[in-house]
């Protein structure tokens, strides 16, 4: 059996480049996941490894879409050669059965490594350069009106606190924030 692997990082991020892609190929189920390739544990990556095989393949549109860090990389790839499963990249057009796929993977895999630790870098440069020009960040506070008006509402013991903090467009953590510090001022 053929199975398409397709995932993004992000909800906001589509996955229909991918989906084209192994379909196009011919895969015979598909997979798709909305979450970082950073995270080892994800719902539909341990799916589809709990459905593999001797003689299956994967099939992905880039070793980068099955993780970004090369150690977890090279241990699916691991995992994949044990059971008996092919790994296809149609990206990088590696087929893992052979020692140049094999090779191949081992090198991209640390070029895709290489890259998400370039990113992590320039983010905190940017964040540390911001910082030294007097910026700090995030989101800017909820105005006091607002807060109040969560108080009040909470105070009331009306509404439930999702209710409160869709009425007032505040996250729950901002809230509980908010009586954290009406507590300890108290």
């Amino acid at each position: 059996m053929e199975f398409g692997y397709a995932r993004v990082s992000t909800e906001e991020q589509s996955l229909d480049r991918q989906i084209d892609a192994l379909n196009s190929y011919g895969v015979d189920e598909l997979l798709t996941e909305k979450m970082t390739g950073t995270k080892r544990n994800r719902p539909e990556l341990d799916r589809l490894l709990d459905k593999l095989r001797n003689g299956d393949t994967v099939v992905i549109e880039s070793l980068s879409r099955l993780g970004r860090s090369t150690k977890d990389l090279l241990a699916l790839v691991e995992h994949f050669e044990k059971q008996g499963v092919v790994l296809i990249s149609l990206k990088e057009s590696i087929d893992i059965s052979t020692p140049t796929g094999k090779l191949l993977v081992t090198v991209l895999s640390a070029l895709c490594q290489f890259e998400r630790d370039l990113t992590v870098q320039r983010t905190n440069e940017g964040l540390t350069s911001a910082r030294a020009r007097g910026r700090k960040g995030g989101r800017p506070p909820k105005d006091a009106k607002t807060m109040e008006k969560a108080l009040k509402l909470y105070d009331a013991k009306a509404h439930s606190i999702a209710e409160i903090c869709e009425i007032c467009g505040i996250s729950s953590g901002t809230l509980y924030n908010a009586l954290h510090q009406r507590a300890a001022a108290c």
